[in-house]
């Protein structure tokens, strides 16, 4: 055995990723559970109570195979474009990103075979029609929506950045298919706020500061994007003309909320507002890279699990 032979066998082999890491990581399942919290939080705001407990089981079945089979659909329609991203990317200047806990773009990177995603897709997509179906049939026609317009979110890369309206479009309907899984007929006004809430913070909170971050990446791949279209500047400002939307939004939601919320909800509400999405995005207004664009992102990205904690506490503590 030569001195080199000696040394590869001494050195630890790298593993692949088990094959369960693969799916979750196509679906960015992290980030999922984070968004699962959205529908949750919608439906009990509007009520002001739990609903029952089959509601509750089923919602939440529902929610995860729902944002599971999107995300899915996402990294499926994008996989060629993902590949030409891997060859430009840097890797060595990446940082923590809430979208890449698990391997991120598996199919992409040839580690997951595109019918096996497929096939992954399609099975949480299945059962999320049937969960929403069953809570409510609005529900399920919502979640072919939304399925619809991931799709032409991820077609439209390079052809606009106007794509930006069909990801806010997907966000706030999931928070809308979570209040009519408790109630059929909700309050316009609510309904409308919510909407504006969530497409506001999917706009400044995350599709803006995550282009900010792949900035270079989509300019190797010739993306349309807010950033590549308008410039830095102009992006900036619309980041943050849209977290201030979300963060007052969030706030106001309040006064068309069910009447179980205590008045805790808005003091909380003005609190994380600030610290998810205001806070972050005045470091982006005064430093515009990389650094203060991912801290925005992994910041907003909780704002829905930490709104449902609010409003959980908000109708157990009545001020």
């Amino acid at each position: 055995m030569t001195e080199s032979d000696a040394r590869t066998s001494s050195e630890p082999q790298q593993r692949s990723p088990v094959t369960w890491k693969l799916f979750l990581g196509l679906s960015r399942t992290p980030h999922g559970v984070l968004d699962l919290a959205t529908p949750a939080m919608a439906a009990l705001l509007w009520l002001g109570h739990f609903p029952p407990t089959s509601i509750v089981i089923v919602g939440l079945i529902t929610a995860f195979s729902g944002y599971t089979a999107v995300y899915a659909l996402n990294d499926l329609v994008d996989h060629r474009v993902d590949k030409e991203r891997l060859r430009v990317r840097d890797r060595s200047s990446r940082r923590f990103d809430v979208d890449e806990i698990m391997v991120p773009h598996p199919v992409a990177q040839g580690m997951l075979s595109f019918t096996s995603g497929l096939s992954w897709c399609l099975f949480w997509a299945a059962l999320a029609l049937v969960g929403a179906w069953w809570l409510n049939p609005v529900c399920a026609v919502l979640f072919v929506l939304s399925a619809a317009l991931e799709a032409i979110y991820c077609k439209l890369l390079r052809i606009t950045h106007l794509k930006i309206v069909a990801s806010a479009a997907v966000k706030s309907i999931g928070g809308l298919a979570g209040v009519l899984a408790v109630d059929p007929h909700p309050s316009p006004g609510f309904a409308a706020v919510l909407m504006l809430w969530l497409a506001a913070w999917e706009v400044g909170g995350q599709n803006i500061p995550n282009d900010m971050v792949d900035m270079e990446e989509d300019a190797g791949v010739s993306a349309r994007t807010t950033l590549t279209v308008k410039g830095v500047h102009e992006a900036v400002f619309r980041l943050v003309a849209a977290v201030s939307m979300a963060a007052a939004c969030g706030t106001a939601v309040y006064w068309f909320a069910g009447d179980g919320i205590g008045m805790l909800y808005p003091v909380g509400a003005v609190l994380l507002g600030w610290k998810l999405l205001l806070e972050p995005a005045r470091c982006v207004y005064h430093d515009p890279g990389t650094t203060s664009a991912e801290t925005l992102f992994n910041r907003a990205s909780y704002m829905p699990l930490c709104f449902l904690v609010l409003v959980v506490v908000s109708m157990y503590i009545r001020l």
